[in-house]
This record gives C-alpha cells, structure tokens and sequence, in this order.
C-alpha cells in the first residue's frame, strides 16, 4: 500500500525515475479499487456510486501518467514514449513491453537509481 500512496505523495512529479515494483504495486491497488467500485455501481446501481466511479478515474489521471513516465525514466526512455499508446493496439503492447523491463543499473540520466543499487 505504501507504493500506491507513494505515487500520491508525488502526485504530478513527471521527473526522476520509478522501479517495477513501485510501478506495478500502483497498478496492483488500483485494480483492486476499480474492481470494488466497479461492484458498487453494480450492485446498487444508482448515479452516486457512478459518479465516485468516475471520480476516481479523474483522480487517477495525472498520478497514473506521472507513475509511468517515471517508469519510463528508469528504463532509460523519455516521457514521451507515452504517446505511442495512441496508435491502436500496437502502442499498448509497446507501454507494456517497457513496463515490465528491467531498468538500467545504477544511476542514468534521469536520476539515481530507485533501488539504490549501484552496479
């Protein structure tokens, strides 16, 4: 849970880098919060629990995007790649992909390394 608050903590900080797990634990919680709310709406279906649905979602929006720059940062990639999610299919196959490499050992051009390991 720690992470998740972490991203909050660094709520529109696009600069400096993020690990895979920091990354991933992020996307982890809000799965599970997504899936609960998504239940809510569900099950009482009814205009307040689809506007905190919503809500939700526009709350993410910079955290989620400030998180995967910084992904991208750890890898050795430049914020910008985040655009490729525009192009249909491929670009979400390719933020994966990026997601899920390791990043570069020791310190790079973004910062240091968020692990503190130093090679």
């Amino acid at each position: 849970m720690d992470f998740y608050l972490d991203a909050f903590r660094k709520y529109g900080t696009f600069s400096g880098r993020a690990s895979r797990k920091q990354y991933w634990m992020f996307v982890l919680w809000n799965l599970i919060f997504y899936i609960v709310l998504f239940a809510l709406v569900a099950a009482m279906r009814n205009a307040v629990t689809l506007g905190l649905y919503y809500a939700y979602a526009l709350v993410l929006l910079i955290p989620s995007i400030a998180i995967l720059a910084r992904r991208l940062h750890d890898i050795g990639r430049t914020a910008w790649w985040i655009l490729i999610a525009f192009v249909p299919f491929v670009g979400a196959i390719v933020l994966l992909v990026f997601a899920v490499m390791a990043g570069t050992p020791g310190d790079n051009k973004y910062g240091p390394n968020p692990q503190g390991i130093a090679q």
